[in-house]
Order: C-alpha cells, then sequence, then structure tokens
C-alpha cells in the first residue's frame, strides 16, 4: 500500500510538473508575431522604429537576380521609416540592415546553418509573391547596408546602401 501511495504522489507531481511547463511554452508563443512588441535594442545603425512615427514608408522589391529595388536609400539622422518589402521571385528573399561587418558575421553564420530560424527587429523575411514590413529609426547617421543573407544571395550581390545623413534634430 505505501508503494502505491508513493506512486500516486509522484504521478501528481510529474503531471504538475508537466502543466506547469506547458503553460510557460504557451506564454511564450500565445501572442501573435504582429501583437509582440519587438525588443528595442540600440544597435550601431539604429533601433527598432514605433510604426506610429513612421514618417516615410519606403517599398523595396526584392527578386531572384538578386537584387533589390532601389538598392540605395538616402535618408535623415533620426527617421523612422517603414519599409514594406516586396518578394517578387519564386524563392525565400529576405531584408536584413546592418554594418557591413555584422552582416558578413551573419551571412557567415547562415551559411554554416542555413535553416537557423531568427527573427530581429532589423529584419524582414518574405516567402515569394508575399510582402514584409520593418520599421526602424535611424537615429545614428553613417553608411549602413542591407542584405538577403539566405546562403548564396548575399555572396551573389544582393545588398543594398542606406546613407543617413547627420540632423541637427536628433531623435534619441
Amino acid at each position: 500500500m505505501n508503494k502505491r501511495l508513493v506512486l500516486c504522489a509522484l504521478a501528481a507531481c510529474a503531471s504538475s510538473f508537466l502543466a506547469v511547463a506547458a503553460a510557460r511554452a504557451h506564454e511564450s508563443h500565445g501572442a501573435p508575431k504582429a501583437a509582440t512588441e519587438p525588443i528595442r535594442e540600440q544597435q550601431p545603425w539604429g533601433i527598432a522604429g514605433d510604426a506610429r512615427n513612421a514618417r516615410r514608408t519606403i517599398r523595396i522589391d526584392m527578386g531572384d537576380d538578386m537584387r533589390f529595388s532601389p538598392s540605395r536609400i538616402q535618408l535623415r539622422q533620426g527617421e523612422t521609416v517603414r519599409f514594406v518589402v516586396q518578394n517578387k521571385g519564386k524563392v525565400m528573399h529576405e531584408m536584413v540592415i546592418g554594418t557591413r561587418q555584422a552582416l558578413d558575421e551573419h551571412a557567415a553564420l547562415m551559411q554554416k546553418f542555413p535553416n537557423m530560424e531568427h527573427d530581429e527587429p532589423h529584419m524582414a523575411h518574405v516567402s515569394p509573391g508575399k510582402r514584409g514590413e520593418l520599421v526602424w529609426t535611424f537615429n545614428r547617421a553613417g553608411s549602413f547596408d542591407f542584405a538577403c543573407l539566405i546562403p548564396g544571395h548575399y555572396q551573389a550581390g544582393m545588398v543594398g546602401r542606406i546613407d543617413v545623413i547627420a540632423s541637427k534634430e536628433v531623435n534619441r
């Protein structure tokens, strides 16, 4: 009888543990992506923007010719921009904003782990025929790049440039 009581107690503890673990897992996946707030972490090329502050929308096309159109963008420091990224190709493409060094490092990682899932506020992964968005605040002046880091695309020259001109009025 004692043995049965111990087994029942262990089973109850195990099921409680599993219920708590399942609830925590559900919490982290419970909110749809669009409803979750991006992590606002300062990067050398800016910070995640608030869509309500976007005063400009820039449409960018991506294609299987491994090009962005437009491939060069000029902004003023402090601008919050909504990028609407259209994949006109038949394969997956993405737009990732960063410094050349950050993009080189990320591209090398993607070559090693091509199926790695990742999502940051400075990137938009777009399926063929679909569109994606990202909102970014360029609170630092300088020249930055954007690229498709799907293995082989970056190496084929799928890169663009963003020139951020210093402004007297800076949003910090």
